[in-house]
C-alpha cells in the first residue's frame, strides 16, 4: 500500500497520468495523510522538506508485523523498484531458508551460511558449501 499527504481526488487523477507516462496502472492502496500525522510519525520526510513534499519512504514489513527494511529519499530522487524487489527477495530467502545475502546479491546466485551455523551443518544440508573462511560459506540458493 501506498501512503501520500495528498488527497484522494489527486490520487485519482494521478492514476490516469502514471498509467499513461509510466505503462503501469496503479493496482493497490493508496492512504490519504493530508495532516500528515503517518509521515510524520514515521519521519518519512526530510525536515524543512516543506509541507506539500512528496514522501519518499519505503518500508517492508514482514509476517511478524517488524520492519525488514526502511529506505528514505529525497524528493528530489525516484525510487529503485529493483532494489526493492532485490530486497524482497533476500528476504524471502532468509525467512524460507535461514540464510544470509551478500553485497550486490540477486536471485540465484550464491547466499551465505550464517555464522550461526557450522559448517559440518551446513554440509550435511547443502551439496556445495565453498568456504571462504570458517564464518563466510556460499552456497546455491535452495530453491
Amino acid at each position: 500500500l501506498a501512503v501520500s499527504v495528498d488527497s484522494v481526488e489527486d490520487h485519482n487523477n494521478w492514476a490516469g497520468d502514471i498509467a499513461e507516462t509510466q505503462g503501469t496502472a496503479v493496482n493497490y492502496p493508496i492512504i490519504a495523510d493530508q495532516d500528515r500525522a503517518v509521515a510524520e510519525a514515521y519521519d518519512m520526510i526530510h525536515p524543512g522538506a516543506g509541507d506539500t513534499s512528496t514522501v519518499r519512504s519505503v518500508f517492508v514489513i514482514g509476517p511478524d508485523n517488524l520492519i525488514k527494511m526502511n529506505l528514505t529519499y529525497p524528493k528530489s530522487t525516484g525510487r529503485n523498484f529493483d532494489e526493492i524487489v532485490r530486497v524482497l527477495d533476500s528476504l524471502q530467502v532468509t525467512a524460507k531458508h535461514g540464510l544470509s545475502t551478500p553485497v550486490q546479491w540477486n536471485k540465484g546466485e550464491k547466499v551465505i551460511v550464517p555464522p550461526t551455523v557450522s559448517t559440518d551443518d551446513a554440509r550435511e544440508k547443502y551439496p556445495d558449501v565453498d568456504e571462504k573462511k570458517p564464518y563466510l560459506r556460499y552456497v546455491d540458493e535452495p530453491a
